[in-house]
């Protein structure tokens, strides 16, 4: 679409909202950044910092497009394998975690190796390695492919499953029904996981789980505000890039209950035809999506007709997660 095409567009949706009452825009608390996004991203910039251009970094370092074109504009280099980086180079693992394979594979090709794995992610990992010590086959809940799980799934060579659906709960076929435990995906919708969950008990009674959820505090927070707000709104806009787990679940949680909902990299993603009518927009973001582009999208739907904003009242979170050592600011140069 060209600029002229644009304006019309965007012409026609002020056209439309007259003689209508005025756009409100209700922002979701909490939403963006959580403590193991803002830790990840510090270990880079950190890195950057104190050892200098290139910083290699395996997988992005969280889901987010505008994260990694502004770490890669100061130096990051973002690869897919380890086998693309050179020796001696200094390599940060991403939020997602990985498998021990790739963990030894770096240690045995000599890398400096900050670890920038989400807290929540590694306990996960100590849990199944926990259970499998214990004799256990471990089925995750978890979507194929993610990095995440991915990386979980590699914590043990064998007695590993994984499981999406209900269906897949249905299907599975384990060596031992009486020694088995399961763990979640930290980003998967609370209320999917928990079908799943219900599914895996009454198949296996005898099933063992973590004493405490799997899902991150923030994962939950942000689908919590999101069911608040979507009862407010006619329209929400999940900022975050199509990759991101816990941004895919925003938008499900709102679409459930009823509620256009799109996902948007950032302002320009906004189609002026999804606002015709609507006189609340609520938007959050997901876990890796920063501030800045929430505000990019406010000034964006302020230029379209929207009049106010409000931030609705929300947990305010104070989680923080230490860095590696060598990366502290007791450290810094």
């Amino acid at each position: 679409m060209n600029s002229e095409q644009s304006a019309a567009k965007d012409a026609t949706v002020k056209d439309a909202a007259k003689g209508t009452p005025a756009m409100e825009l209700v922002l979701a608390q909490p939403r963006g950044f959580c403590a193991g996004v803002d830790r990840a991203i510090e270990i880079v910039e950190r890195a950057l910092q104190v050892h200098g251009a290139p910083v290699y970094v395996r997988h992005e370092i969280v889901h987010n497009k505008f994260v990694v074109q502004d770490l890669r504009a100061k130096g990051a280099v973002f690869v897919k394998e380890l086998e693309e980086i050179p020796a001696n180079a200094l390599v940060v693992f991403s939020a997602h975690g990985v498998s021990r394979e790739v963990q030894d594979d770096a240690k045995a090709r000599g890398f400096r190796i900050f670890d920038a794995t989400c807290p929540l992610v590694t306990k996960v990992h100590v849990e199944v390695s926990k259970m499998r010590a214990a004799g256990l086959e471990v089925i995750m809940i978890g979507h194929a492919g993610h990095p995440e799980v991915e990386g979980t799934l590699g914590q043990s060579e064998q007695g590993m499953y994984l499981v999406e659906t209900i269906e897949d709960v249905n299907q599975l076929q384990v060596a031992d029904p009486q020694k088995l435990a399961f763990v979640t995906q930290t980003t998967l919708s609370v209320d999917d996981a928990a079908a799943v969950a219900q599914a895996l008990r009454q198949r296996f009674p005898s099933i063992q789980e973590p004493k405490k959820s799997d899902i991150c505090y923030a994962t939950q927070n942000r689908q919590d505000a999101v069911k608040l707000m979507s009862q407010q709104c006619d329209l929400v806009l999940v900022v975050g890039s199509a990759n991101s787990s816990n941004s895919n679940r925003l938008r499900e949680v709102a679409a459930r209950l009823g509620v256009s909902a799109y996902l948007i990299d950032g302002p320009e993603a906004i189609d002026p035809q999804w606002l015709i009518d609507k006189q609340h927009v609520g938007i959050t973001a997901g876990a890796s999506a920063p501030e800045v582009l929430v505000q990019d999208v406010v000034t964006r739907l302020k230029s379209l007709g929207a009049i106010s904003v409000r931030t609705m009242d929300g947990l305010q979170e104070k989680v923080s997660f230490p860095l590696p050592k060598g990366l502290s600011a007791k450290t810094m140069p």
